[in-house]
């Protein structure tokens, strides 16, 4: 270290002017020096000019040391007023030796120059702060120095002030391009690489992208130097500007190519944007209720994104003439100034000269990119319909089958697409396939849950449905409409005598005389049993329904054949007509039931069409009322608690409430017989506060008997859920028990959910928000689909027990069930399987890990204290 500072050579130059004296450590490359402040040296002196002179440090050929040449003159080669003088002379240049003087113009501006060596750098630190600095450059005036004048090839005396001027800045050394110009932004210099680089620069002028807006930019900046990014033609560079005003002169220096670096930025934000829409397509397939509306807006946030032209849905089928394989146009996003392309996309074969590389291709998992007119020449034509200039194609497949495929296309220019864009590509096919799987499982629900899976009918739900959308129209083209309800004579009978199977066969092959009997646009559906529901649309006399209730009852008559056993059914049937009595669906089903009950009691086997007459209620209803209204005063109800069930570990994990009315007479009474009378009425709302309060006192008590903490679920009827500040009886409930909120759970059926998704959606965030559970009840028995419920604050699913029921006998049930699982989990919902009795259906539930349990398998509701029982009785095994 101390041999290599010895030999470190040091350059002062020591000024003298009117404002004294001082000593500058000569490190840069370059130095302006001159009357005007904004030289990099400032001499206080009149005689001196605005730019003076210049230094310029230069390389010593074969060594690592360097020295400096002053010049006379400013940057663009003019010279001093008053001249340059060195050791006496006056020169244009000259390369500066250990203790030349140097004077600008006259003597009030002179400096001395020093090159130092061997000394090292804390001595050579100390001795520049001492005042007597001048004693200690003389003293090393004298000592060994290795500084050479420097040899160069260029005869400098002789060259001209500009072309000494032009060395000093370096242009013609260096290899980046530098550009000088005047402030009217004409070119005045081009060095040589500038002139290899931006060959056309002189003929355009201010309009090459090197100059456009030079002169604005430097107005508007506070700093000087700058830099600034410019492209020219596909290259990008950083652009040093620096504004030399005492030479009139704009240097420009181009810093570096960024090329490379611009685009591997716009790559990743490529990336990122992609990447971007992706998450948002997947959001908009996974959450959108209507599959169509989420396809559309995927697609259109995939287009925005690769900032394609058109982006394409195809999917395949049988051709509608041939039967083969063809593909048609199934979804399309398409730039607002393009036409669809629909037309051109329907039906087409795929084993058309156009198409038939793609199946092949897209067939076996690969890709399809390219410019157009790189592809074969039919399939050119094809693409050039639309003027389609680049595409880009990637396959669709569901279940290990290629169902069709998804692309991009460039109308506006050709273009190679980039590995993200392949990527994301693959990735929305990939999340598009998902959708389209959920889709079709949900469809599958959706039909399960709207027909009957013994005759294929439409289930009450679906007719319900159908009636509400038939009466508006009804009602707009004043016609009528006639619900009927036909219930089977004897099916009974044949049913426990000849077993169920048979019966179930009898049931069938009655939908399908009951279809044959009606109209085009009238349904029949299995209301239950071996009860029937019809409607009659667009009915403009009474003769019409009549002529249809005689050919049902007729179409019975005929003997059912069924393995070897020749069986006969009758019907009663019950009609009513949309009327001023019968205004709307709820009041057509009662009234048709009334009458069909009518028509049984006329002996069966004919129709009776409803009066007002029938509509009044029975004595044993209207005493079941009066004796429902005092129960709740009189203390006559009770809680009992069906276990919730871990089933794989078989612990308890909550506890559901069940209402059970005890009457002083007639016993414990049906809840399906009183509840239904109670919602009517509008007494489910104080009773249902009861059970809440009731319930939430119960748990309360087990925890302070020390018992494990466990969930309480109660049911919220529909009008009980809709009543004005549910939340706010909840919370009070909550705050007068003092249970907290995470062991309540609160359950609303699914047709109660879905009746209002958006008033649902709102009690249900305010429940969210005060800790309580959810949890709809019965799913499966209406008709919604996971995707609609997911938009509600929701922690559990309970699978109605008409599901498990079937579960180990009606395969279709079994895959519906595990569909159901497999989304609810995909959801973040818990699971519940209600009314679990056999082993068979814990075994299948444990299979495909549905987490929780209600049924007789384990237990039946209990009384208060036997759940108190069971729960001490399961803290002991625990322990």
């Amino acid at each position: 270290m101390a041999e290599n500072e010895q030999e470190k050579i040091r350059h002062l130059l020591v000024v003298q002017d009117l404002q004294g004296q001082r000593t500058i450590l000569l490190q840069e490359t370059t130095y302006s020096l001159g009357r005007d402040s904004r030289n990099a040296i400032v001499l206080r002196s009149r005689s001196v000019s605005r730019q003076h002179a210049i230094l310029l440090r230069i390389s010593i050929p074969e060594t690592d040391q360097y020295g400096f040449q002053i010049i006379d003159g400013n940057f663009k080669g003019k010279g001093s007023t008053n001249g340059l003088f060195v050791n006496g002379t006056k020169c244009f240049s000259h390369n500066l030796k250990h203790g030349d003087i140097i004077v600008f113009g006259d003597n009030q501006a002179h400096a001395k120059y020093y090159a130092i060596s061997n000394i090292p750098e804390q001595a050579f630190s100390k001795s520049c702060a001492a005042e007597d600095l001048a004693s200690f450059l003389s003293e090393q005036a004298h000592s060994a120095n290795p500084f050479q004048t420097l040899v160069f090839d260029r005869n400098f005396e002789a060259a001209s002030e500009t072309a000494l001027a032009r060395l000093a800045s370096f242009p013609e050394l260096i290899p980046n391009p530098i550009i000088e110009t005047d402030l009217e932004g004409n070119v005045t210099y081009l060095n040589p690489a500038a002139t290899l680089k931006f060959p056309e620069i002189r003929k355009d002028g201010k309009q090459h992208p090197m100059l456009t807006g030079l002169l604005n930019a430097i107005k508007n900046q506070k700093i000087n130097p700058f830099v600034r990014e410019v492209q020219v033609g596909q290259e990008v560079f950083e652009q040093s500007i620096h504004f030399l005003p005492e030479s009139d002169l704009i240097r420009t220096f181009i810093v570096r190519d960024i090329t490379k670096q611009k685009q591997a930025e716009a790559d990743l934000q490529q990336r990122d944007r992609l990447l971007q829409a992706v998450a948002e397509a997947a959001n908009y397939l996974l959450v959108e209720m209507n599959y169509e509306t989420g396809m559309e807006r995927a697609l259109t946030v995939l287009g925005e994104a690769a900032q394609a032209d058109r982006v394409y849905l195809f999917k395949n089928h049988p051709h509608p003439v041939t039967g083969e394989i063809a593909v048609s146009l199934q979804f399309e996003w398409t730039r607002s100034h393009l036409e669809p392309s629909a037309q051109y996309w329907q039906n087409q074969p795929y084993q058309s000269l156009e198409l038939a590389r793609w199946c092949d291709a897209l067939s076996n998992g690969q890709i399809i990119s390219g410019l157009t007119r790189e592809f074969p020449l039919a399939e050119q034509e094809l693409l050039c319909r639309e003027s389609i200039q680049s595409l880009l194609l990637v396959p669709l497949r569901l279940n290990d089958q290629f169902w069709g495929y998804l692309g991009l296309a460039d109308c506006s220019q050709e273009r190679y697409w980039s590995r993200h864009e392949e990527s994301t590509l693959l990735t929305m096919a990939a999340s598009i396939s998902g959708a389209q799987q959920r889709q079709q499982v949900e469809e599958k629900i959706r039909y399960q849950a709207l027909h009957d899976l013994l005759t294929g009918l439409p289930n009450r739900l679906l007719f319900n449905e159908l009636l509400a959308k038939a009466l508006p129209s009804a009602v707009r083209s004043q016609e009528s409409l006639a619900v009927m309800f036909l219930d089977l004579d004897r099916f009974k009978v044949i049913n426990d005598t000849l077993g169920h199977t048979l019966g179930d066969r009898l049931l069938q092959n009655v939908a399908q005389r009951l279809k044959d009997c009606l109209r085009s646009g009238d349904t029949v559906a299995r209301w239950g049993g071996d009860e029937f529901t019809i409607l009659l649309t667009r009915v403009t006399c009474l003769d019409e329904v009549t002529q249809v209730a005689w050919r049902i009852l007729e179409s019975l008559e005929n003997v059912f054949n069924l393995d070897g056993h020749e069986l006969y059914v009758s019907g009663s049937l019950g009609i009513a007509l949309l009327d001023e009595h019968s205004p709307d669906a709820e009041t057509l089903i009662q009234h048709a039931d009334s009458a069909l009950y009518y028509a049984k009691d006329q002996g069966r086997n004919n129709y009776q069409y409803y009066t007002t007459t029938l509509s009044t209620k029975t004595p044993e209803l209207l005493n079941l009322e009066k004796s429902l209204r005092c129960a709740l005063e009189r203390g006559e109800f009770t809680v009992y608690y069906q276990p919730q069930v871990n089933i794989a570990t078989g612990q308890i994990t909550g506890m559901e409430a069940l209402l059970r009315w005890q009457h002083p007479e007639m016993g414990l009474v049906a809840p399906n017989t009183f509840i239904p009378l109670a919602e009517e009425t509008g007494l489910i709302i104080p009773i249902g506060e009861w059970v809440l309060r009731t319930a939430c006192i119960q748990n309360r008590a087990w925890q302070q008997a020390g018992l494990p903490p466990i969930i309480i679920a109660v049911n919220l009827s529909p009008k009980q859920f809709r009543q004005p500040k549910l939340a706010e009886i909840v919370a009070k409930i909550l705050q007068e028990t003092g249970l907290e909120p995470q062991f309540l759970e609160l359950e609303i059926t699914e047709t109660t959910a879905i009746e209002d998704l958006e008033f649902t959606r709102t009690v249900l965030l305010d429940l969210e928000k005060m800790g309580v559970h959810l949890a709809i009840d019965d799913f499966g028995t209406g008709h919604s689909s996971l995707s609609r419920l997911q938009l509600l604050p929701l922690h559990n699913l309970k699978i109605d027990r008409s599901f498990i029921k079937e579960l180990t006998t009606d395969v279709k049930v079994a895959h519906i069930v595990t569909a159901i699982v497999s989304l609810a989990r995909t959801l973040g919902l818990k699971l519940t399987a209600e009314g679990v009795e056999k082993q068979e259906e814990l075994d299948f539930l444990k299979s495909i890990h549905c987490e929780d349990m209600q049924g007789y398998l384990f237990h039946k509701p209990l009384s208060a204290d036997k759940a108190t029982e069971t729960l001490q009785s399961q803290r002991f095994k625990s322990v």
